[in-house]
């Protein structure tokens, strides 16, 4: 029985391994695809705001900051950017004075929504050149990959 643990853990260590590695290089992967077609006249940090926001409406500048693993003040001046272009709104809670909710408008769902979709025709590309199993292979581990790192109960930072 030890055996098998012994060997389910080295399996375990290996995709871990593979995780790590390969996660940067899609992440890298897309954002010179963002670049190379200006997806986006957004900096990484802003389009990674949109995002954030999207998935967490009312969001505060601290959670913001937090996120994105800088200082409130930069987190700051990146909103007021993204206010400035109209894809932010930004407005003081009525309970909680120095608290600021943040929220994407009309216009930087719109945004985010065109350069997800741009991302995901250029990575339909790249998968258009795999076989129907190897595309059904990625499907399957990414399905599992987001239900692990989805368990409410993991406590990761997020991207």
């Amino acid at each position: 029985m030890g055996a098998k643990r012994s060997t389910r853990k080295k399996i375990s260590e290996q995709c871990a391994v593979k995780v790590v590695e390969v996660v940067p290089l899609v992440m890298r992967c897309i954002r010179a695809d963002m670049r190379t077609r200006k997806s986006t006249e957004l900096s990484v940090p802003q389009f990674r705001s949109l995002a954030f926001l999207d998935r967490n409406p009312g969001a505060s500048l601290s959670e913001l900051a937090e996120h994105l693993g800088v200082t409130r003040a930069t987190a700051s001046a990146n909103t007021e950017r993204l206010v400035q272009r109209n894809y932010v709104h930004r407005c003081d809670n009525p309970e909680e004075r120095r608290r600021v909710v943040l929220n994407l408008t009309e216009a930087g769902k719109q945004h985010l929504y065109q350069t997800r979709a741009q991302t995901r025709a250029y990575i339909t590309d790249l998968f258009n050149n795999l076989t129907e199993e190897q595309v059904s292979c990625i499907d399957e581990a990414l399905s599992l990959l987001k239900e692990i790192f989805e368990e409410p109960a993991i406590n990761l930072p997020e991207d």
